[in-house]
């Protein structure tokens, strides 16, 4: 059964550029575990306060491929850039329209 997420990303201040540089290694993982990276989205300069920095949409052909994701020994070994450059992270499943 395929997973879908929504994946809302909030930068600790002034860490944004460490943020996506984080977001690129981790989501260049997703192919490894059958996943796939949808849409990117950052937010626009002048956004208002409080509102994600980057949205992501992932999808995974399995909760085996979210699993290993999640378990990958090269994601967890990045969590100390994780922790400094990301303040809050929210994920949630969501079921896409391919149109």
């Amino acid at each position: 059964m395929t997973i879908q997420l929504c994946v809302l990303l909030w930068a600790r201040p002034g860490r944004a550029d460490a943020m996506a540089a984080y977001e690129d290694t981790v989501l260049a993982l997703l192919g490894e575990h059958d996943g796939r990276l949808l849409q990117r989205a950052r937010t626009s300069p002048g956004a208002p306060d409080g509102v994600p920095d980057e949205t992501q949409l992932i999808e995974f052909a399995g909760q085996a491929g979210y699993d290993g994701f999640l378990a990958d020994p090269r994601r967890a070994a990045l969590s100390s850039e994780r922790d400094a450059a990301i303040a809050r992270t929210e994920l949630y499943p969501v079921t896409l329209d391919h149109a």
